[in-house]
């Protein structure tokens, strides 16, 4: 005998009929299950940050050895002013902490960025074409083509003349293609989303109503 759903099931697959029901139009429980879901996502990102961030990488050193960790009080004290912002008489103390954050987050990232974004994209538009074989040439030479192309479209210090018009829009067409496959990456993420809960529904919860297995 198949057993039935149990409560978690029965939920889990309520809020998903609740969530699919905007498909037909904008209703309370589709409402409520939004709320829900941004509720939940929120506590347990707090969660994951307080277990995962701010416990082992604030709390427990400043408490086992507050004298050789005693400068991370530095970085706890910009997070609380994080918070200012919501008592409106001292909310622009909140400011300064945001303007240390992002710069330090820029200087962080930039540097990232470049060793891993950038210089690789140069280091493969610059492939000596003399060791490679024909049909790894042509796709260095597309790629080649489509980075030279783009950076023409997005150079603005200087006004584009015929020629580099031109070159320009050959960019456009490598753009569109870029974001088209970058749309069609993020539909078919989607659509597997959709297909595992739709397995869910299926599998778990209206077989075994109906008793099979």
């Amino acid at each position: 005998m198949t057993p039935m759903p149990d409560i978690g099931t029965w939920v889990a697959a309520l809020l998903t009929l609740f969530a699919l029901s905007f498909l037909y139009k904008d209703n309370p429980l589709f409402r409520f299950t939004e709320s829900m879901f941004a509720g939940v996502s929120l506590g347990y990102y707090v969660g994951t940050t307080l277990n995962q961030t701010l416990v082992p990488n604030l709390i427990k050193p400043l408490t086992h050895d507050f004298n050789q960790n005693w400068d991370l009080l530095v970085p706890g004290l910009l997070g609380l002013l994080l918070y200012m912002r919501y008592v409106p008489k001292t909310g622009w103390v909140a400011r300064y902490a945001l303007g240390i954050y992002v710069a330090y987050y820029i200087g962080l990232d930039f540097t990232r960025r470049i060793h891993g974004e950038v210089l690789p994209q140069l280091g493969r538009a610059i492939v000596p074409l003399s060791k490679l074989d024909s049909h790894t040439i042509f796709y260095s030479l597309v790629f080649a083509v489509g980075v030279f192309s783009v950076l023409i479209y997005f150079f603005f210090s200087k006004e584009q003349d015929a020629v580099t018009r031109r070159i320009a829009r050959v960019g456009t067409w490598f753009l569109m293609v870029s974001f088209g496959a970058a749309f069609g990456f993020t539909v078919m993420g989607r659509v597997a989303l959709l297909i595992g809960r739709l397995n869910f529904l299926i599998l778990d919860w209206i077989y075994p109503l109906i008793g099979i297995r």
